[in-house]
């Protein structure tokens, strides 16, 4: 693990681009020459010891281009050379690995706000590791922003779209090593899809988390405006205080700074050893993440020297690694979502099953919201996601022999965790918050292939109540804000699945007004759709098969007796199968909502959320038929999969 320490600069790092001409920086949203750099950033003399290992794992002068000599090199390539001049490369640039920066900068909302930046300083290092880096966007959701709105169907479709996009660009431009800026929920697992896919040396880095705001005296995250909005609903709290929190609430750049979707799977991306652990996790606005980001530049070129690519990395146990750190801190369902797809890609056995077993034999470690006290800043000034590895170690929990993008060994990263003295964040395992982890997976005749419930937070284990059935998260919020839900109440909102939605919207707007309106320990709710990592209470998301391929949630009607017995891992209405399937004979599916464009496409491609929601290939897809992969060697080139 690499300990980061503040340090100062005036002005701003002006970006080259990889070049060597003009320089440019921003002043709002607005570019400008700058031929002068002023960058005088001076290393705190703490850093010595990153120093020191820098030069025990020096990059050679002599670096492989194992994919981008057919792009760069010989006599024929002299027109893709005379436009990569007009980009300003060089000769020198061109003797060079190249190497792939894939930014998720965005400018709307604060997750990804500041990657520009950071990038600048990622490009830093692999120029002094001794490549020529090459940045590019993709896309990126907001779904803090988009959260109860139709835009919010597109989110979980922006993962598929940044896989596909980061390995389009990769292949197309032979880059030699990849790596993934990364901020808000789907840019994690979207980055670590594409280098899964594309198994060529790369990793992972987070831009970490948001500060928390301040109001009235306590910190606060936007996990507390949305439940702000179920008390103002109700009488609760005032235009002017619900204003005041709304002001107060994101106080600069980074993601949410609960253990939320962000920043669970960026503890994700660090259990499974393919983001830099003690680099990615250093908060957004902390001083030491452009020091952060120089290393993880440096990095990528040591992978890509010693040929370590993701799949030496992403492995069965280093996948289950990753389920206990998500189970050990309460992390959110989407997690299971994520993994399951992360998995796919790496062409890893993985079922939703797997979770329910890991978590049941994990303790609940980490003190974290939504379901408790301390945030991501908090964690990381206590000593970070590796003081939870030596925790989770100590216990036998986790594989230590994994390896990881930093050249060491989980093991060696975990023991290197400095606890700061008297935390409060991560318990002590003889003092754990829960026995056991915050995941379950429930199954039944609401969900013969299961769904995913979050039981860090709450200890409801058993409910049972009548069903209030809602055909889209619309008029569910509705029934939520006129105080047509009552205590008792099982809410069910389908038609939001992977296929329904599409796109498997998150109900963070329902779960937070029910908690807002002061029914969050009366109330039930389920839908095959998602919930937000913000979201605590007694919730069931991802139920399938979803409604619009016939689950039976499509067959519920209100007043059916609906019971949740977590001990015994059942989900089930009281009606029998005959019922059930007699309701489901005369049933019709809704129209689709898109007939064209992006959205119809993956209604059509993707799959049950019981398998990760991945878009794939249709099976009637001839096996003969094999894409041109020119820019793997024929030792990576991937396996024919189905699912």
């Amino acid at each position: 693990m690499y300990e980061l320490f503040p340090y100062s600069y005036a002005g701003q790092q002006a970006d080259d681009g990889g070049l060597r001409q003009h320089r440019w920086t921003f002043s709002g949203h607005h570019l400008r020459r700058d031929d002068g750099l002023r960058f005088s950033g001076i290393l705190d003399s703490k850093m010595a010891a990153v120093d020191d290992h820098r030069r025990d794992s020096a990059v050679s002068d002599s670096l492989p281009k194992p994919r981008s000599h057919t792009l760069t090199d010989g006599a024929h390539r002299a027109p893709a050379r005379a436009m990569l001049r007009a980009s300003g490369l060089c000769d020198d640039d061109f003797k060079k690995p190249l190497v792939g920066v894939a930014n998720t900068w965005i400018e709307i909302g604060p997750c990804n706000y500041h990657l520009r930046e950071l990038a600048q300083h990622v490009k830093e290092g692999i120029r002094a590791a001794g490549g020529t880096p090459l940045e590019f966007n993709t896309v990126s959701i907001s779904d803090g922003i988009t959260m109860g709105t139709e835009g919010m169907r597109t989110s979980l479709v922006s993962r598929e779209v940044i896989a596909d996009s980061i390995e389009l660009v990769t292949r197309g431009n032979l880059f030699d090593a990849l790596i993934v800026l990364v901020g808000c929920d789907k840019t994690i697992p979207g980055g670590i899809m594409a280098l899964a896919r594309l198994n060529i040396p790369g990793l992972i880095l987070y831009g970490g988390s948001i500060a928390p705001g301040q109001f009235e005296g306590h910190s606060v995250t936007i996990q507390d405006v949305f439940e702000a909005v179920g008390m103002h609903a109700r009488g609760g709290m005032t235009d002017a205080r619900l204003s005041s929190l709304e002001s107060a609430a994101c106080p600069g750049a980074g993601a949410c700074g609960g253990q939320f979707t962000a920043n669970t799977m960026a503890l994700v991306s660090e259990f499974l050893g393919i983001a830099p652990m003690g680099l990615s996790s250093v908060p957004a606005t902390n001083a030491g993440k452009a020091a952060a980001g120089r290393r993880a530049g440096e990095l990528v070129l040591e992978l890509l020297r010693r040929d370590v690519t993701p799949s030496k990395i992403i492995t069965k146990a280093a996948i289950e690694n990753a389920i206990t750190g998500i189970a050990a801190t309460g992390g959110s369902t989407n997690g299971v979502l994520h993994l399951l797809a992360i998995a796919n890609e790496a062409r890893i056995s993985l079922s939703i099953d797997d979770f329910d077993r890991i978590s049941s034999r994990v303790p609940i470690l980490a003190d974290l919201k939504p379901g408790g006290r301390f945030v991501a800043t908090d964690l990381y000034a206590a000593g970070g996601t590796a003081l939870i590895a030596k925790r989770l170690l100590a216990a036998g929990l986790l594989r230590g022999d994994c390896i990881t993008v930093t050249g060491r060994t989980l093991a060696e990263e975990a023991t290197a965790a400095k606890e700061t003295p008297a935390q409060q964040v991560v318990h002590q395992l003889d003092a754990p918050l829960k026995p056991t982890g915050g995941l379950v997976i429930l199954k039944g005749n609401l969900a013969p292939e299961g769904c995913v419930v979050k039981v860090a937070g709450h200890n409801l284990l058993n409910f049972r109540g009548p069903a209030r059935v809602f055909d889209n998260e619309e008029a569910a919020f509705a029934a939520v804000e006129n105080s047509t839900i009552k205590a008792g109440d099982v809410v069910v909102i389908r038609y939001e699945g992977p296929k329904g939605g599409p796109g498997m919207r998150e109900m963070l707007a329902v779960t937070a007004a029910l908690v807002g309106a002061g029914l969050g320990d009366s109330v039930a709710l389920l839908t095959d759709g998602r919930f937000s990592g913000a979201t605590h209470g007694l919730m069931a998301g991802h139920v399938a098969p979803e409604a619009v391929n016939g689950g039976p949630i499509a067959a519920l009607a209100d007043g059916d007796t609906i019971v949740f017995d977590i001990p015994k891992r059942q989900l089930n209405v009281e009606l029998s199968t005959a019922d059930i399937q007699k309701r489901l004979t005369v049933w019709k599916p809704p129209a689709p909502r898109f007939s064209s464009g992006v959205m119809a496409k993956y209604a059509l491609l993707v799959s049950s959320s019981s398998l990760g929601a991945v878009t794939s290939v249709p099976a009637s897809f001839s096996s003969l038929a094999q894409p041109v992969l020119n820019a793997l060697p024929p030792s990576r080139l991937p396996e024919t999969r189905t699912l």
